[in-house]
């Protein structure tokens, strides 16, 4: 059973919905307004400033009508209604996370049990979009990762990759970068060493939030790829020692890039990201990148360098991690901002060829929410 009663000075309104109660104020649901006057009608976006709507804005009335809500504001003498569905989706009157870490319920952390249930796309389907880039996409959405089967063999077909989501962002490095051994490579990447777990360009503010791995040739021994879900490591970190995530947390690490004579890439940010309300909201791990770090007092030092070798010790535990191997025409794509990845060391036999390139994660959720839209729509 729904109900609606308004606070004797109209300050808000508490709704009742199947005996959860949740209160919205006058101001609120005044600037949520979705009236043609209020918000275009063809993308959403608002037509009024809050400088617009009266500071002293109250409720004059209220009144429940089947799945809608009618309201009235005064002093505008303006009455707007809202979908009962829209209102529970975007309740705000609940207890706060108390906890530091926590995720939302869309994200799932995952060990090595994953190994079983990698998200994998094949590429002919997923480019025919619908249903199973749909279903792709939320997975990759999911876990921060997701590998691509059945794609094409040419140069450049990383890039084909991208165009089912979003858009290439260039960098230093270009439209996209290389991956083979090469003679007296500016990056440990391009060589035939195993490589440490980890997240790419944190020295770059902003990060790239999505990388992507496309396979051409694949005849060397080794070379697996892996991936590490970085938020369950920091939670199994906080879970052994609460202290050593808050400090990882707390301070910020610093990271460089010295390239060439013209690149000189900097940043500043905590190893263990989180919003100010504690969602855990990134991972940078690169020991390749680190600079010193400078940014923490003398009396935490210590932990902080314990905190950081523990969260190492967790990433390289095999238990977390979920390998596969790419063969030609074979990709990942990456969270970046959260998964790490790494490869084992392949022998210089044979030929291995990736190509790989970097994209947001603003397009890639823009499609997945669009795509679950058409769906509900």
């Amino acid at each position: 059973m729904t109900s609606v009663s308004l606070s004797p000075n109209g300050d808000f309104l508490t709704l009742d919905l199947e005996g959860q109660p949740r209160r919205f104020h006058a101001i609120w649901l005044r600037d949520n307004a979705q009236d043609d006057q209020t918000r275009a009608p063809g993308n959403g976006q608002r037509l009024v400033a809050l400088r617009d709507i009266p500071a002293e804005t109250k409720l004059a009335a209220v009144e429940l009508s089947g799945e809608t809500l009618r309201v009235s504001f005064a002093p505008e003498d303006k009455t707007v209604e809202f979908d009962l569905s829209w209102l529970a989706a975007n309740a705000y009157d609940k207890v706060a996370r108390a906890e530091a870490g926590w995720l939302p319920d869309e994200t799932t952390p995952w060990n090595s049990s994953l190994m079983s249930d990698v998200p994998i796309g094949d590429f002919q389907q997923l480019a025919k979009g619908g249903d199973a880039l749909r279903d792709w996409l939320g997975k990759v959405t999911r876990y921060g990762f997701g590998k691509i089967e059945n794609g094409p063999l040419e140069d450049g077909s990383l890039f084909k990759v991208v165009d089912l989501f979003g858009y290439v962002r260039e960098t230093n490095y270009g439209r996209h970068f290389e991956v083979r051994t090469e003679v007296n490579p500016t990056n440990l990447a391009f060589t035939g060493l195993g490589l440490q777990a980890h997240t790419d360009n944190p020295y770059r503010d902003p990060v790239p939030s999505i990388q992507v791995l496309y396979c051409l040739e694949s005849s060397a021994a080794g070379g697996e790829n892996m991936v590490v879900d970085g938020f369950a490591a920091a939670l199994r970190l906080r879970a052994e020692n609460e202290e050593y995530f808050d400090v990882l947390a707390k301070y910020c690490a610093r990271f460089e890039y010295a390239g060439d004579a013209e690149t000189c890439l900097r940043s500043r940010r905590p190893m263990i990201e989180l919003a100010p309300d504690g969602e855990l909201i990134g991972v940078r791990f690169n020991n390749r990148s680190l600079a010193a770090v400078k940014d923490v007092p003398f009396g935490d030092m210590d932990t902080y360098y314990a905190a950081y070798r523990r969260l190492g010790e967790i990433i390289d535990d095999e238990a977390m991690e979920v390998t596969f191997r790419l063969e030609p025409g074979e990709g990942f794509v990456v969270d970046n901002t959260r998964v790490l990845h790494a490869r084992k060391a392949y022998s210089g036999t044979g030929t291995r060829w990736l190509q790989g390139c970097y994209a947001d994660k603003d397009g890639l959720n823009s499609k997945f929410a669009a795509l679950s839209a058409q769906q509900e729509g």
